[in-house]
């Protein structure tokens, strides 16, 4: 299968290693992985802000873009991203009176998925063959749990990791407080949050917390390095990614 990948603003930024381990564990299961590197922004800081005149250029370029991949897949280590695709796009393209756009953003989106559910829905996936030693919890992030509803495929995949410990995140559906702007603008409300989240995490004892989004993952990570918890923040397409001979990181 040829698949284009959507590294996303944050992996192309800040977190590289999200992308580059997606990109390596589907070409490691015989897929032929594209990057179309005139993709930009795909809107969603814009639209979660109300500036949705604004973003309707972005989902025009982002159409064009993926459009004009020629794949058979786009893929995503993204909820949060892949949500915004899935069910802002067309929304921001009728609001600007532009109901051809609309329809090929319903088009591209109907072909792109957040890696986990690309595994598990599309190439019928449990094992991908990954190895990583270390004790694990697992974050479902907001977007991927409430907009996308993976439900637990992440949890299947960890669950067939090698030499791995999945141990059960409490509270784990409820938010970590980062949610973007929500972050900066209602800073005491997302920190209470974050400690809740942190708390939690710690009390798994495990070395690594994973989820599919690196802006969660940002926002946990960072809080757990200032109290000096010892716990690290890895992707999730990471773990995947890791095998016996390639070597895990932590």
């Amino acid at each position: 299968m040829r698949i284009a990948l959507f590294a996303t603003c944050l992996a192309d930024a800040m977190f590289p290693r999200a992308a580059i381990a997606t990109v390596s564990l589907l070409e490691r299961l015989g897929h032929q992985v594209v990057f179309p590197d005139r993709q930009t922004c795909c809107g969603q800081m814009h639209v979660n802000t109300g500036y949705l005149t604004e973003a309707t250029g972005l989902v025009r370029h982002h159409v064009q873009v993926f459009e004009q991949a020629g794949c058979d897949a786009v893929v995503a280590p993204s909820g949060s991203c892949v949500g915004s695709v899935r069910h802002q796009h067309a929304m921001v393209a009728r609001r600007a009176g532009d109901e051809d756009l609309a329809a090929r953003a319903e088009a591209v989106a109907a072909r792109t998925y957040e890696l986990s559910e690309f595994l598990v829905d599309v190439l019928g996936l449990g094992d991908v063959g990954a190895y990583y030693p270390h004790t694990v919890t697992y974050h479902p992030t907001c977007h991927s749990l409430r907009m996308l509803r993976v439900g637990d495929k992440p949890l299947g995949l960890l669950r067939q990791v090698r030499g791995m410990t999945l141990v059960e995140l409490g509270e784990a559906e409820s938010c970590c407080g980062f949610g973007g702007t929500f972050a900066i603008k209602n800073a005491d409300t997302s920190t209470a949050m974050l400690a809740d989240k942190m708390a939690h995490v710690i009390d798994t004892g495990a070395e690594v917390c994973t989820a599919g989004d690196s802006s969660c993952l940002m926002h946990i990570g960072g809080g757990l390095s200032r109290i000096r918890s010892g716990v690290t923040t890895v992707h999730l397409a990471e773990i995947l990614a890791s095998t016996e001979t390639a070597g895990v990181h932590a």
